[in-house]
Parts: C-alpha cells; sequence; structure tokens
C-alpha cells in the first residue's frame, strides 16, 4: 500500500521518452569497485548505447579509464546526490528502494520534506 501510494505521487510512472525511444544493442553496467582503475577502457566504455553506472562512483579524474558517459545512475537513497546540480541532465537517476526507511526517504524528497 505505501509503495502505490508513493507511485501516485510521483508525476510519471515511466521511462523519459528519449530514453524509452533508445535501441538499447550493446549495454554496459560499470560497477564502483574500482577493477578498471588502470585499464584505460573509457573510450570503449562511451561506444556503448547505453551506459549504467552503480552507486556514485567518480567519474571525473578517471574517465580514461571509466569514460564519461551515464546513461543510468542506480543507487541506493544515501549514495543519492546531495544536490541537484549533480543530477547529469542527460542521465536517469534511479533510486534502488528495498528497505523502509528507503521509502521514508522517497515520500520525503517528492512531498520536499524534511526526513
Amino acid at each position: 500500500d505505501k509503495l502505490k501510494d508513493l507511485l501516485e505521487l510521483l508525476p510519471e510512472h515511466d521511462l523519459p521518452e528519449d530514453l524509452k525511444s533508445k535501441r538499447c544493442k550493446r549495454c554496459v553496467v560499470v560497477g564502483s569497485g574500482g577493477i578498471l582503475h588502470g585499464s584505460e577502457l573509457g573510450h570503449l566504455l562511451n561506444q556503448f548505447d547505453i551506459v549504467i553506472r552503480l552507486n556514485d562512483a567518480p567519474v571525473q579524474g578517471y574517465t580514461d579509464h571509466v569514460g564519461n558517459k551515464t546513461t543510468i545512475r542506480m543507487t541506493y537513497p544515501e549514495g543519492a546526490p546531495l544536490s541537484e546540480h549533480e543530477y547529469p541532465p542527460a542521465s536517469l537517476f534511479v533510486a534502488v528502494l528495498f528497505k523502509s526507511v528507503d521509502f521514508n526517504w522517497l515520500q520525503a524528497m517528492v512531498k520536499n520534506e524534511t526526513l
């Protein structure tokens, strides 16, 4: 019930049109474990149609190794950027909710309330 109530508060229930219309021929998921450091694979990763980044691993300063393209950023609420300026306009932020406190976070975000 809580999830249904939260979904009704959200302005959209679907993917943005620009993301929905993309053909996902080649996708890559880039984690935050640091395994790419020193790999110099950034140019290769940027060639994928969809680049999904997990958590809040840094890109700036590491683009030679991890690329700079981000289509989707997925993280738990506690890893969400604190400033609206940290959300790249050309990418989609996806909050991964699974704890009850995560749903409280989402409600506070949508209603502009203090948590």
